[in-house]
Order: C-alpha cells, then sequence, then structure tokens
C-alpha cells in the first residue's frame, strides 16, 4: 500500500486573476440588473433616474432614517 502523496499541480497566476476578475463582473452585472429590475420594474420609475446621485440618496435616507 504505497501512495504518491504528490501536491497538487498549482494553477498559472494569469488564471486566479482571470477567474476573480470575471466573478467581479458578473456581480457588477448582477447588481446592475437587479437594480434596473427593481427600480424600474417593480417600482414603476424610468430607468434613466436610476444613475441620478439624488435616487440613491433619497433611498439612503428611507434606509438609514431614524
Amino acid at each position: 500500500m504505497s501512495e504518491d502523496n504528490q501536491p497538487a499541480a498549482k494553477r498559472p497566476a494569469w488564471i486566479v486573476i482571470l477567474r476573480i476578475v470575471l466573478v467581479l463582473l458578473v456581480l457588477f452585472a448582477a447588481l446592475a440588473a437587479g437594480t434596473v429590475v427593481g427600480y424600474v420594474v417593480f417600482g414603476k420609475q424610468d430607468a434613466s433616474e436610476i444613475w441620478h446621485w439624488s435616487t440613491w440618496k433619497h433611498v439612503f435616507d428611507l434606509v438609514f432614517a431614524p
């Protein structure tokens, strides 16, 4: 019963970095899509208002109001 305990082959650094970047891009795309769906479909507001600072200030004030 002899087993070869060889270390697992390491992945190249560029593959790890590429995977991290792709995951971050997918997360950002999901955040943007969720924002659009929530604001436009459920909130019945204009999609161009999503990118206005006043919209996010209003949301922040609603969430963290005393």
